[in-house]
């Protein structure tokens, strides 16, 4: 029998998610016991929230959901995974209400959302996170994006005013939760001497989890990794 472009990609999300780490069972099968990130399909949320795809549980709490869809856009989905986040039963153990961590994908591509987030956005992601990272998160006073938003002001002693620009403004950009920025120095400006300096704020106050490429990368900001104290 052919296999309908839905099934294949639940399929594929079956096979990422437990590629991450997570068990993927059926609702009639559930087992919370079984090990600490549990993937539940089909899962039956409040009167007119319809189903979940997919139930996200970790250590036997509700901690996000998946929309699954066709291979194809994704446009509208993060709503849907929106709707989801409202719609879970009351009497259901949870981490938080509404669930943190909602997730689109059709199998090739997905979006996450963290709902820790000041301004929560759909973003692309390469796979799902591992129940223990998600763990981690959620143990963290404030998410990644709220302690870029609130880094201390920057000590310009010995910057020169290129160089507090260029970092001012880039540290902003992160603030706004921008998808991209560009740094562009002209020669002999002393690039190299604020990369350093905006990697090191970045993972002293910022403390990713993964720095960003930008700074695994770069031999300077690299330095400056293994200097922080």
């Amino acid at each position: 029998m052919t296999e309908t472009p839905e099934q294949k990609a639940r399929r594929d999300i079956d096979a990422k998610l437990a590629a991450s780490g997570w068990l993927v069972q059926d609702r009639d099968d559930l087992d919370l016991t079984a090990g600490r990130g549990i993937a539940v399909r089909e899962f039956p949320m409040k009167t007119g929230f319809g189903y979940a795809d997919y139930l996200l549980y970790l250590d036997r709490k509700a901690v996000g959901a998946v929309e699954a869809k066709a291979a194809g856009a994704l446009t509208g989905v993060e709503a849907q995974s929106a709707k989801y986040a409202a719609g879970l039963p009351d009497n259901l153990p949870a981490h938080r209400r509404p669930l943190p961590f909602l997730f689109e994908s059709n199998g090739a591509v997905s979006y996450f959302t963290n709902g820790l987030d000041p301004k929560p956005r759909s973003r692309k992601v390469v796979s799902f996170p591992r129940p223990e990272t998600l763990a981690e998160w959620l143990a963290q006073p404030a998410s990644l994006r709220a302690r870029l938003a609130a880094l201390p002001p920057l000590d310009d002693t010995a910057l020169w005013k290129v160089q507090r620009q260029a970092i001012v403004n880039l540290e902003a950009s992160l603030a706004r939760n921008d998808p991209r920025a560009l740094v562009q120095m002209a020669t002999g400006s002393g690039k190299t001497f604020t990369a350093v300096n905006a990697a090191y704020r970045l993972l002293k106050f910022g403390n990713p989890r993964t720095p960003p490429d930008s700074i695994r990368r770069s031999a300077p900001a690299r330095e400056s990794a293994r200097l922080r104290p």
